[in-house]
């Protein structure tokens, strides 16, 4: 039965009583109360339509449940991997294109791949090289990004993605006085619902009330306006100049990618009846490559003159035989009446050109699930999103993961790591063959879970199980379901994430730590939208912060305290001997401390010329590598032609056994290693035959006077 349960480990759930079933159906049904519009905030987050979060919401919560660890951690659509989804895509196709949607599914797939990997290898711990500072800075920068990405949306005011993301912020500030009012009270609506329900009714599904409420009146006051037009509607030349040339550059677009897939196809059919050594490959590859290079630019230059249309505002005029005309804002002749609407470009291809007088609503959405298909992929793509999927799998198996062992302390359940990277392995893997993108745990709908008294996964079935009743029958209702309210929802859920107190208690626990938190914060902000760039610095900052920790540990030179023991002689204004230095080393001797360790033995040799004995404290001496062995091997030699001798204390068994093995034990000399500093003191004092030696500098008892309390620290 446990082989079965490690494969099977939904079998842990067995047998299902009628108390704890009622429970999850609760809890499941309460949480897909909360899932159905956040999975479709997020999938706009990852610059997906608002559907495939559906699709995320439905069997990666039911798989991730299945086959992990935790009866509570509740998988699916989350804000941070949506924006990290989202940001990295963004460098390689325009957001809710084909390709960008494609790209999306194949990164679920390489993500599950690699959480799969590490969690069948008990590779958990390889997230502990993203330290927790690291990870309170990112999460600080991208709730603040992640907010800032919802605001042109809630204003209603369109915004082009560039690299450049704050000054994408800045625009779209610039142009706040075309404000869609109607679309901002949408969303203040939809944030004061949700604010008001958290606030006098928490156990009330507010975000399901505000989008139930947005959606009825969107529908009840033609929120959407979408009309038709064509190039000869529009009055202004310059505009008319810039829909033909969009016009030529969709069509020059489409046989582009006619005449790369033919390329491509010639290299196939090649390589397979002659070979890769064949010399026309050569020349064909090339031609490809151009052919790219120029698919490229077209695409650059489409989404530039795109960006440009849609910032434009068109009054739109109607005359008495019917027919439409669309001037620029402010362009129409006096006295003409317009309909009093603000009228947008929304898109433009070779099906014509779709304007929009109203907000933006999710619009249709697809009846049922996708059918089951593996993710199309070459290896360039691959290897292009490596980076990207590692990053992600990390960052949210380490949300994932903290999460269940946050709830874990409530229900005292042991949560077991590597089980749950194969849960969310999985979770991401059968996801991609459903449409979905990459889904990690969830902070609040766990929470919502926990607190609705889910016992077993079964709670997530439930939920899986309501989305997928959603996307059965109920497509049609989310229609109307407006833009604004789903950033809203975005905003008040990442309002959690934000927590600048823990970059203070970063830095008053180590200043190393709160200078890698804060580099991160800066950096994550500074080169977003490419959030992998600010959490590599970051990582790599908080990496060598801790190695130059380790290369210069603390070091002390010790003398006798009043209480007995050795302590450090400068903090507590202690007597040192000019026979003796006795040393204490607080860390593990290796490659990158050794050159430190030997410059403060020489030192205090030159500074005590008269000293025959070096006491080296080893306590606190946990390993000893080859270069450790090697310095202490020329160290000890070197002293020994100035009749100086090294003698250790305290070394613990593994560091005694490198030495043995290396010879270096022989090479010093088994009189001078010793288990304690008092037995190597008694030695010393014998060696040096000094009557006065103890007594003034190191004695062997030290005197203690009455009442005296000894200090703490060392």
């Amino acid at each position: 039965m446990k082989l079965y349960e490690r494969m099977l480990p939904f079998l842990r759930w067995l047998p299902l009583r009628r108390e704890s079933l009622r429970a999850d159906a609760i809890a499941g049904a309460t949480v897909a109360m909360v899932l159905i519009p956040q999975s479709m905030a997020y999938a706009q987050l990852a610059g997906l339509p608002a559907y495939y979060g559906l699709y995320a919401a439905f069997l990666p919560v039911i798989i991730g449940a299945m086959w992990g660890s935790s009866h509570q951690l509740a998988t699916g659509p989350v804000a941070l991997v949506a924006l990290l989804t989202g940001s990295a895509l963004a460098q390689f196709a325009a957001p809710g294109t084909e390709q960008f949607i494609a790209l999306a599914i194949l990164l679920a797939l390489m993500v599950g791949i690699m959480e799969l990997a590490m969690g069948l290898f008990r590779l958990g711990a390889i997230v502990n090289f993203l330290s927790h500072p690291v990870i309170v800075g990112f999460t600080n920068a991208a709730a603040i990004i992640i907010a800032l990405s919802q605001f042109n949306k809630l204003l209603g005011v369109h915004s082009a993605r560039s690299d450049r993301f704050l000054a994408d912020v800045w625009d779209v500030l610039l142009r706040a006085g075309d404000t869609h009012l109607p679309t901002l009270a949408m969303g203040l609506l939809a944030l004061a619902v949700m604010l008001l329900v958290r606030r006098y009714q928490p156990q009330w599904p507010g975000v399901l009330i505000a989008v139930a409420l947005t959606t009825a009146l969107s529908w009840a006051i033609g929120f959407e306006r979408n009309a038709d037009a064509g190039p000869a509607d529009f009055r202004d030349p310059q505009v008319r100049n810039v829909i033909d040339s969009m016009i030529g550059l969709s069509a020059r677009n489409g046989v582009l990618r006619q005449e790369t897939a033919a390329k491509t196809g010639q290299i196939d059919d090649l390589v397979v009846s002659s070979g890769r050594g064949h010399p026309r490959l050569i020349t064909l590859n090339a031609d490809l490559e151009f052919l790219k290079l120029e698919l490229r630019a077209v695409e650059a230059e489409q989404r530039v003159r795109f960006a440009e249309l849609r910032r434009l505002r068109f009054s739109r005029v109607t005359d008495d035989s019917g027919n439409i005309a669309y001037h620029l804002a402010g362009t129409a002749e006096p006295g003409v009446l317009t309909d009093g609407r603000r009228w947008t470009i929304t898109t433009l291809d070779n099906n014509g050109i779709r304007v929009k007088g109203g907000g933006e609503v999710v619009g249709s959405i697809p009846s049922g699930i996708p059918s089951p298909a593996l993710p199309r992929f070459n290896w360039d793509t691959l290897v292009k999103l490596l980076p990207t999927a590692m990053i992600i799998a990390l960052i949210g198996f380490m949300e994932a993961i903290s999460i269940a062992k946050s709830m874990a302390t409530r229900t005292k359940q042991r949560i077991d790591p590597n089980q749950e990277l194969v849960g969310q392995g999985l979770a991401n893997v059968v996801g991609s063959m459903f449409q979905a993108f990459p889904v990690s745990g969830s902070f609040s709908r766990s929470a919502v879970n926990l607190g609705a008294g889910a016992v077993s996964g079964m709670s997530s079935v439930v939920a899986g199980a309501i989305v997928l009743v959603t996307l059965l029958l109920f497509t049609p209702a989310l229609y109307h379901l407006p833009q604004a309210a789903l950033a809203a929802i975005i905003m008040l859920a990442v309002f959690n994430l934000v927590n600048f107190p823990a970059l203070l208690h970063a830095w008053k626990a180590h200043r190393h730590d709160g200078i890698a938190a804060v580099v991160t914060f800066l950096a994550t902000l500074s080169f977003a939208p490419h959030l992998d760039t600010g959490i590599l610095i970051g990582a790599t900052l908080a990496i060598v912060l801790y190695l130059y920790r380790t290369m210069r540990p603390r070091v002390a030179v010790l003398g006798r305290h009043p209480d007995g023991t050795l302590r450090d002689a400068q903090l507590f204004g202690l007597p040192t001997s000019e026979r003796l230095i006795a040393i204490r080393f607080d860390g593990s001797l290796f490659f990158a401390n050794v050159p430190y360790f030997e410059d403060v033995i020489l030192d205090q040799a030159a500074k005590h010329p008269q000293a025959r004995y070096i006491l080296i404290v080893g306590d606190s001496i946990n390993e000893l590598d080859a270069s450790g062995e090697e310095m202490i091997r020329h160290l000890a030699r070197r002293l020994q032609e100035n009749d100086v001798t090294m003698v250790f204390s305290g070394l613990k068994r593994q560091v005694l056994g490198i030495m043995e093995k290396t010879g270096l034990y022989a090479i010093i000399g088994t009189q001078n290693f010793f288990r304690t500093e008092d037995m190597a003191l008694e030695a010393i004092s014998q060696w040096l035959h000094d009557p006065a030696f103890d007594e003034k500098f190191f004695p062997l008892q030290a005197p203690t006077q009455d009442g005296d309390k000894p200090e703490t620290g060392k």
